[in-house]
């Protein structure tokens, strides 16, 4: 089994290096949250606060990063982390982040002697505990097949793209059809419920329609209950979405529905429901249509 380093162990990162744990890998973790390495040292993880410690004879290093400015100030030049990372290891970043933030890092590591996948994950943190993330990998195909069995610990599928930014790419693009999906859901249970449509009955035939992807199924129990805790908030999708319009614009592109859906989570923010579910596209969508809202919002 590969020995394995997992920097950053949050609500991703942790059930992630679980999952490794759990597959039979030694796992050494760090956070810079002391309570997360708490959280990682009662699941089996050789968590600590020191990276350098975690970091020491990896043959693979999982890096899981809230954003593009943590990503640089980890793994671009300068990095805190570049010095220990071993050579001849693969370095596998997780995180949602901009193609130019990652190249910055692929030039950081010229030379290093440290293969770099770009492999963002798609899913929450319900299914990253149950294994069945989605691995988008682009960079060096052998250094891909080498972790492959590493990456299946904690994703159901793990796709190469390519061997450049590729990944990076391909996760703006999910993540704005996701954030997109939010808006239609919100207006097409609106006009139903304003038709006479019972809301869980409609929520059971859109599940089961043509229109039924993954993300409308995983959305349905919350919304039967209209609640709106946080898997994954409007703040962080507003931040996916900044990056998304930015790589449109990098690459000479306008993105309508992606200026329109940006425009919508500012709206959301505004409205006091930065640290709610991305889905509440839906609570808004009924307070604008005068409609009954019993959703929950944390603390509540």
């Amino acid at each position: 089994m590969a020995r394995i380093a997992f920097i950053g162990l949050g609500k991703l990162g942790l059930p992630m290096a679980a999952r490794l744990v759990a597959a039979g890998h030694r796992v050494a973790g760090s956070d810079r949250a002391p309570e997360r390495n708490a959280l990682a040292a009662a699941r089996g993880i050789e968590a600590g606060a020191d990276p350098a410690a975690a970091l020491a004879g990896a043959d693979i290093v999982f890096t899981s990063l809230p954003d593009d400015e943590a990503l640089r100030g980890a793994l671009g030049p300068g990095g805190t982390l570049l010095a220990g990372l071993p050579a001849g290891a693969i370095l596998a970043d997780t995180s949602t982040v901009s193609p130019d933030a990652s190249a910055r890092v692929a030039a950081a590591l010229a030379g290093r002697g440290v293969a770099f996948l770009r492999a963002p994950v798609s899913g929450n943190p319900v299914l990253a505990e149950a294994g069945t993330l989605t691995a988008l990998v682009s960079g060096p195909r052998e250094a891909f097949d080498a972790a492959r069995p590493a990456l299946a610990a904690f994703t159901r599928a793990q796709v190469h793209l390519g061997a450049g930014e590729e990944a990076r790419f391909a996760k703006l693009a999910i993540n704005l059809m996701i954030a997109a999906s939010a808006g239609m859901m919100a207006d097409a249970l609106v006009l139903a419920e304003k038709g006479g449509v019972p809301w869980d009955a409609m929520l059971d035939a859109m599940a089961d329609s043509a229109a039924g992807s993954p993300m409308v199924k995983y959305k349905v129990p919350p919304l039967k209950a209209r609640d709106y805790a946080p898997t994954f908030s409007c703040r962080q999708m507003a931040k996916d979405l900044d990056l998304i319009l930015e790589a449109a614009a990098g690459a000479g592109l306008s993105l309508p529905y992606g200026d329109l859906t940006r425009r919508i989570y500012g709206a959301l923010i505004a409205d006091g429901k930065s640290e709610v579910d991305f889905i509440a596209t839906v609570q808004a969508a009924e307070e604008r249509a005068g409609l009954a809202d019993t959703g929950r919002t944390p603390g509540e």
